[in-house]
């Protein structure tokens, strides 16, 4: 399930794609088009700078912009920021430790092709093509 950390991302990611193409946007005011807390937003945008998808800038004049245009932003990337694995199960997730029982696991192949269908879906899209 995809909390509201990585849904208030995208919408956070798609309010700076859509409204301002150039310059830095305040926090405040995205929060408040957004319905958001502000200090919710915070954590957040903490994470997509750390990640590089988002540039910030304090002061008079500061607040975040979009690192890359928006059609170079896949959904999955931005997910992944916030949520962290977007596999489906735990065996599959990208630091998962062997599982003894891959072998003869008889649900292995389904949640293999599962867990693709989900990474495919998240990365096809584009930040683009949520405005």
């Amino acid at each position: 399930m995809i909390s509201t950390k990585g849904r208030y991302a995208l919408r956070v990611m798609i309010d700076l794609a859509k409204e301002h193409k150039e310059g830095y946007v305040p926090l405040k005011e995205i929060a408040e088009r957004q319905g958001i807390s502000k200090k919710y937003l915070e954590s957040i945008v903490k994470d997509l700078v750390g990640a590089k998808l988002l540039s910030g800038a304090s002061g008079k004049g500061g607040g975040y912009m979009l690192s890359r245009k928006p059609e170079a932003y896949t959904v999955g990337e931005i997910l992944e920021v916030t949520e962290g694995t977007l596999a489906v199960v735990a065996c599959l997730s990208e630091n998962a430790e062997n599982c003894p029982r891959a072998a003869t696991c008889e649900t292995l192949p389904m949640w293999e092709e599962y867990n693709q269908m989900v990474h495919d879906f998240f990365f096809s899209k584009k930040l683009s093509d949520l405005l």
